[in-house]
């Protein structure tokens, strides 16, 4: 893995997949069939521009309810909603929620940290993010002419265990979730349940070199990933309802 330098701050209308060939050649990489690169959704939501003012937001009644239950600013809460399909959990300070995209996470991936322009300016994830990982990769295949894939990753918290790790929210080029049943262990006996989420995998050894402060690399070339199967998105990833034991 190699965290790309000399990437800029990222602005809406900003080509993401130029800026980031120009840095694949300052840190004297060359993209190679089967390279994975791993982005933050931040450059890619900043440059689509995702972002919301607090201060053009009006809560609804639910929002101030909830504000008031979990202590969080009532206009903030208010993005939170609009960006959910439905609010899961919540108490003081934290809100889980589905997002619209189907990930549950806390406040819908809705953020203030790295964002300029203030502390009533927050940015949103990206409106379809395995259809701008496949726009990326599209764009970085021709401009190197080889098959590369695209992960872009989040950092989130999870269930039973403390502290955050990279999660895919889009993928294209690979399979997002890997399906090793059929295939045999190393006594010969047969798989029966075993799927890898193969992108989540790759998203959250990126994030060791990625950082979650001021760390300032939102890009990771990974090199050396196997896999077998046709490419499946990152939406495969999310359990379907009526397998979810947890709600």
């Amino acid at each position: 893995m190699t965290a790309l330098s000399g990437i800029p701050a990222i602005h809406p209308g900003d080509d993401v997949a130029a800026i980031l060939a120009e840095a694949l050649d300052a840190t004297g990489l060359t993209p190679r069939d089967g390279d994975v690169l791993v982005v933050t959704h931040k450059i890619l939501s900043k440059a689509e521009d995702r972002y919301r003012n607090l201060d053009d937001v009006t809560p609804s009644a639910r929002a101030l309810e909830l504000a008031a239950a979990t202590g969080k600013d009532a206009a903030l809460v208010e993005v939170i909603l609009s960006e959910s399909r439905e609010v899961l959990r919540s108490r003081r300070e934290l809100i889980i929620t589905e997002h619209r995209s189907g990930v549950v996470m806390a406040n819908a991936g809705v953020d203030r940290s790295n964002v300029p322009g203030g502390p009533q300016r927050v940015l949103l994830l990206p409106e379809d993010p395995d259809a701008s990982s496949a726009a990326l990769r599209k764009k970085l295949r021709a401009r190197f002419g080889v098959d590369i894939a695209v992960v872009v990753s989040d950092s989130a918290g999870r269930a039973w265990r403390n502290g955050v790790v990279g999660l895919a929210l889009g993928a294209a080029g690979l399979p997002a979730l890997e399906d090793l049943r059929g295939r045999k262990d190393l006594e010969g006996r047969p798989l029966e349940v075993t799927q890898v989420g193969l992108a989540d995998a790759i998203a959250s050894a990126a994030e060791l070199l990625m950082g979650e402060a001021d760390e300032g690399r939102p890009a990771v070339l990974v090199r050396g990933v196997q896999w077998r199967g046709p490419p499946v998105m990152a939406a495969a990833l999310i359990r379907e309802r009526q397998q979810d034991l947890f709600r």
